[in-house]
């Protein structure tokens, strides 16, 4: 992420200092206050001035890439690929992707969050409510979970949960920042009252869950977070935590392109079923329905 001062801000948007401090005053426009000083995550201006863009009357928006953007997931990959839909997929993550989808150069974004302090919190529907820009999107459901722990064959060391990693010192692999796998992580260990300091993190950080699989196959991690098909799909063992919403963000007027709707009737067929079936930890009712609309 890059952070400008509020020098460097002011010259990025052609504002005065002064003019700057006004808008930081009123809270109008996005920073954050460091050690003292102000700073301006430079995608969040940029956001900030895409969401006050004023269009001539008649303008039409620029239509998004055929690209489903946010989080990985097996079956969401599989299912873009065999549905003949001409969707692209770009997985970086569920707060990238949104991030991405509300610039408008997706057509779609996958994610799955979580809060930190309530379990129970259907957190992709509080990012849409939250998001003032998502106010013409709808959250289409894609499938419900199993999300745990991918381990060795026959758990080394039996670990029964997040509580156990750092008491057996298993090195844990980590997903990038602000992806769903990586905000569960966080809340998980939040929720114990475990620190990051307390854990053994290796490195690299895993791009995918398939990545959390290979670095524990090659032995260069003892767990990782992920969902059961990963660890079925390469002969690994699966320590159940819980299961999610993983959903997509879609624009309202965007819902009825043929890509979409090629991709949608797909979700509802006996090939998605059967496949889902054959990866496991897959709960596929209500497929391809309206979840939320705001």
């Amino acid at each position: 992420m890059r952070l400008f001062t509020t020098n460097e801000a002011a010259e990025y948007l052609r504002l005065k200092e002064r003019k700057l401090y006004e808008l930081v005053a009123e809270g109008q426009i996005p920073c954050t206050k460091v050690t003292g000083k102000w700073l301006f995550p430079k995608d969040e201006l940029d956001q900030w001035l895409r969401s006050t863009l004023v269009r001539p009357a008649g303008m039409a928006q620029a239509e998004p890439m055929p690209i489903v953007g946010g989080s990985h997931d097996p079956l969401l990959e599989w299912a873009l690929r065999e549905s003949a839909s001409g969707l692209a997929t770009l997985p970086e993550g569920s707060e990238a992707g949104l991030r991405r989808f509300v610039q408008g150069e997706l057509v779609a974004a996958a994610i799955h969050l979580h809060a930190l302090d309530d379990e129970s919190l259907d957190a992709n529907v509080a990012a849409m409510r939250r998001e003032p820009n998502l106010h013409d999107a709808v959250l289409i459901g894609f499938v419900r979970r199993e999300v745990g722990l991918v381990v060795a064959p026959h758990n080394p060391l039996n670990l029964s949960g997040i509580t156990e990693v750092p008491k057996r010192g298993a090195r844990l692999a980590v997903r990038p920042a602000g992806s769903g796998a990586q905000l569960l992580l966080e809340a998980l260990l939040a929720r114990a009252g475990i620190t990051r300091s307390q854990v053994r993190l290796t490195s690299p950080v895993c791009p995918t869950g398939s990545d959390i699989a290979q670095s524990v196959r090659v032995g260069r991690a003892d767990c990782g977070i992920a969902v059961r098909a990963v660890a079925n799909a390469v002969g690994l063992d699966f320590v159940p935590i819980t299961w999610e919403r993983f959903d997509l963000v879609v624009r309202q007027r965007h819902y009825f392109r043929p890509q979409l709707q090629t991709f949608i009737r797909f979700l509802k067929s006996d090939l998605l079923a059967a496949h889902a079936a054959e990866a496991g930890g897959y709960d596929i009712a209500g497929a391809g329905e309206v979840r939320f609309a705001p």
